[in-house]
């Protein structure tokens, strides 16, 4: 009698789950995906919504002047470039898409180094070590120049909020173009940096 009792016990509980899993199956069916694009831009690739606050130096502003130490140990500051396009990028080691962009930059600078200046800031404070940054440069041989945000200070003062990030500097020291979150391809930096005065 006693196994009779626990056999149907048994049942009516694994009945419960199954009915309770259908249940729940049939709700998550009816819960629609977000699809509703927020940005504008129909060529989006991704997006978030951020505060007001986040959006960061915009197109006609003057780039805000810092000065960092370069991974060669030099000192680098970014007024010293006026008079010189610049492509100014935001970026750390294990970030999949800066890895992407960055021999692009690469062949970018070997093309147009005369006229443009790549400064690839590496966002140090998010490395677990300043000699990953070393040994990812050394690794690719890359050649434009690294200076290191090691206390997030031109982070917060050009208001990054994802990597890569890169703006596009004309010869006056003003922000020429729409920054851009994400990895750059060799044509779209051609085209960002002749549109720069």
């Amino acid at each position: 009698m006693f196994k009779k009792m626990f056999g149907i016990t048994m049942l009516i509980v694994l009945a419960g789950i199954v009915i309770g899993n259908f249940i729940e199956q049939q709700f998550e069916k009816k819960a629609e995906p977000n699809i509703y694009d927020v940005t504008g831009d129909t060529n989006v690739e991704g997006g978030a919504i951020a505060p007001v606050e986040s959006i960061g130096i915009e197109q006609g502003e003057a780039a805000p002047d810092f000065e960092l130490e370069t991974l060669n140990g030099e000192q680098f500051k970014l007024s010293d470039l006026k008079g010189k396009k610049v492509i100014l990028n935001f970026w750390y080691t294990w970030c999949p898409p800066c890895r992407e962009e960055m021999p692009e930059m690469q062949k970018f600078y070997e093309e147009f180094g005369e006229e443009v200046e790549i400064i690839a800031v590496n966002l140090t404070y998010m490395e677990k070590s300043e000699q990953d940054v070393h040994d990812f440069i050394d690794e690719f041989s890359f050649t434009y120049s690294v200076p290191l945000d090691r206390e997030e200070t031109v982070a917060e003062l050009y208001k990054i909020h994802a990597a890569p990030t890169s703006y596009f500097i004309g010869t006056d020291g003003i922000v020429g173009q729409t920054r851009r979150i994400g990895p750059m391809e060799y044509e779209f930096m051609e085209e960002m940096v002749h549109a720069l005065n």
